[in-house]
């Protein structure tokens, strides 16, 4: 094999440390922006901005089980937050637990709705359209500790008042948290890319 003066010969590892390291280059690259997007990650799915309650003009419960949220919503609204609660409820009008709050009987007022779309989106928008109805300049807004962020950033698309984001409890298994970083990543890539509400 004859080499030109002055060519250059392609890079390849050579059997020795220094061509193990070479051979790692890539999987080491790959952990590495991993690693960086799990901890960029942490202060948006794991430990998002959360506010100080105060009274609202109305609470809102984005859908979704587990139903345990539902429930924050009730205890907020009965402790004197706001004089309305609403609620998402994605599982369907027809799901006999939403029963128990969508048909109690409470010193409050109580509405719930199916959002179309079934999406954060949708809720979005029905939040918009109540806000513009009902006049609500403020609103609390409960739902599962990872989607806090996304949800803030696609309300706030429709809503222009002050939103005060609660979390309800959310499983902290490393496989459930795994999931959460990958659907809501691909859920902001989403709404990223949607213009309007």
């Amino acid at each position: 094999m004859s080499t030109t003066p002055g060519a250059t010969t392609p890079h390849r590892c050579r059997p020795s440390l220094r061509g193990l390291l070479c051979l790692l280059r890539l999987p080491l690259a790959i952990a590495a922006t991993i690693t960086a997007l799990a901890l960029a990650g942490i202060p948006v799915f794991v430990h998002p901005q959360l506010d100080p309650l105060r009274p609202a003009d109305a609470i809102v419960v984005l859908g979704g089980t587990p139903y345990e949220r539902f429930d924050i919503g009730v205890d907020l609204a009965r402790a004197g937050l706001a004089p309305e609660l609403v609620i998402a409820a994605s599982t369907g009008l027809d799901d006999p637990l939403m029963d128990r709050y969508c048909r109690g009987e409470y010193p409050f007022r109580v509405q719930c709705f199916e959002p179309r779309p079934w999406t954060t989106q949708g809720e979005a928008q029905e939040i918009r359209r109540r806000a513009e109805s009902g006049g609500w300049r403020h609103i609390i807004v409960v739902t599962f500790t990872p989607h806090i962020s996304r949800a803030r950033y696609i309300i706030g698309k429709c809503f222009d008042g002050e939103l005060t984001m609660v979390a309800s409890p959310a499983p902290t298994g490393l496989a459930y948290q795994g999931w959460m970083y990958l659907r809501q990543s691909a859920g902001y890539l989403r709404a990223f890319t949607e213009t309007g509400c």
